[in-house]
């Protein structure tokens, strides 16, 4: 019989994604004077106002103001047209110092006893569906969205293209899970009114919506749809050709969009952030948040182990959950779930009792495995913290360390550091794995 399956995306002028990217680009700054710094920055945008609140123990100074003018530019809201624009927009910081109480259970005399910074579960998956071990359907929708992007960064084709815009997959699958065919898509991209209506009666203007939204598709179809399938592995581009509907704007119009259409807050696509409603979630939100905040960490420490375990043949799907208590350590619980798909002759418990071992998962130590006092942040709140490709990338920072090293920039001697980032994405464990369940 099978079934169906959707995920959806959002683009980086989405509200919601802007908020995230503000507040990453807040931490990652306050990062980089600052690697010991406790930051939980939430921000809001809406018509013409940025507001930044939040807790944050530190002893680097940020300008507020122009961390977020930077980010409002680089994803395009440049055009007072749009009502929410880099250069005019409002500014406000309500960012106060963290509270002592939950200082304490963080830091400790010994930085290996570092307290996890609140309660809470945390969840990791990944499966055999695509390459990157992610479920399909939010690959997809992530896919047509950079690709949209790009288009409209590079500003040739579709130049009518506004900086929001939402990507939703719908899959068939058959019984034993695996993808037959893509049945919807559904694009809505924001775009400039770029037909005008030949008179002011409800005919006239729904006819140029109709003309405009027609274009949209016609342009989806003719750049969009060809630039996603050739991203994709060459055994799934035959799902972009059995039949599938395209739904592109809906409402028939989409100029109003972005913090002027809906207003954004920080942490409201936690979905779209991990595994498009696959697996599980633990309802706690990434961007702003440093590492010592659970939420965080562990679940890219158990996205980690998700993915080793898959990569390593133990199971083609896989579930982790780990769960801490405020100011603990050690994690109070460590659940597997392989969905029946284990290639070991052991119960998901004895994999779980062998993952624990394998694995600390101590805050201190997932934050020193994956380098999380580094300013990497912003570029993961943007097309899903997961699934992406690791790199080194070299970083200006404001302190000095073993890791850093002085270079001349236009006449000042500077401070660098090499950056791991997406460092969770490695399969760097498969061996040890191997090894482990005698594979």
């Amino acid at each position: 019989m099978g079934y169906l399956f959707t995920s959806e995306s959002v683009s980086e002028g989405h509200p919601d994604k802007v908020a995230d990217q503000i507040s990453d680009a807040l931490l990652d700054e306050f990062l980089r004077q600052d690697p010991e710094s406790k930051v939980a920055c939430e921000t809001m945008v809406t018509t013409g106002l940025v507001v930044c609140s939040g807790e944050v123990k530190t002893r680097a100074w940020v300008d507020i103001q122009n961390v977020v003018r930077e980010v409002l530019k680089e994803i395009g809201y440049t055009d007072s047209s749009y009502k929410f624009e880099a250069e005019s927009c409002g500014v406000i910081s309500a960012i106060h110092e963290q509270s002592p109480d939950i200082n304490q259970g963080v830091e400790r005399e010994k930085e290996e006893d570092q307290g996890a910074g609140d309660q809470g579960m945390m969840f990791g998956y990944a499966s055999m569906e695509t390459d990157e071990f992610m479920p399909l359907t939010l690959d997809l929708s992530h896919i047509l969205l950079q690709e949209l992007a790009a288009i409209r960064k590079k500003g040739e084709i579709m130049t009518y293209l506004r900086p929001d815009s939402k990507a939703q997959v719908t899959v068939e699958y058959d019984d034993n899970h695996k993808p037959v065919r893509i049945d919807t898509i559904v694009v809505s991209t924001q775009h400039d009114e770029f037909i005008l209506p030949s008179g002011d009666t409800l005919a006239e203007r729904k006819s140029a919506e109709k003309q405009m939204q027609n274009k949209i598709r016609e342009d989806i179809e003719k750049f969009l749809i060809p630039l996603a399938a050739e991203v994709l592995p060459e055994r799934l581009r035959p799902l972009f050709t059995n039949g599938y509907k395209l739904l592109v704007n809906p409402t028939g119009k989409f100029v109003i969009g972005g913090p002027h259409g809906d207003s954004g807050l920080t942490g409201r696509k936690i979905i779209v952030d991990t595994y498009g409603g696959k697996g599980a979630h633990g309802g706690g939100a990434f961007s702003g948040k440093d590492s010592s905040k659970v939420d965080r960490s562990a679940a890219y420490a158990t996205r980690h182990i998700a993915k080793n375990m898959v990569a390593a043949g133990i199971a083609s799907e896989v579930l982790v959950q780990v769960a801490y208590a405020i100011g603990v350590a050690e994690p109070v619980g460590i659940y597997v779930n392989t969905f029946g798909t284990s290639k070991v002759k052991l119960s998901d418990n004895e994999i779980s009792e062998k993952i624990e071992k394998l694995f600390d998962l101590r805050p201190f130590a997932i934050i020193r495995r994956f380098g999380l006092k580094n300013p990497i942040f912003l570029p993961t709140c943007t097309y899903g913290h997961f699934g992406r490709t690791p790199f080194v990338k070299e970083v200006q920072v404001a302190y000095q360390d073993k890791d850093t090293y002085k270079k001349l920039v236009d006449g000042k001697e500077l401070n660098f550091k090499k950056a791991e980032f997406f460092a969770w994405e490695k399969t760097d464990y498969v061996d040890q794995l191997k090894k482990e369940f005698g594979l």
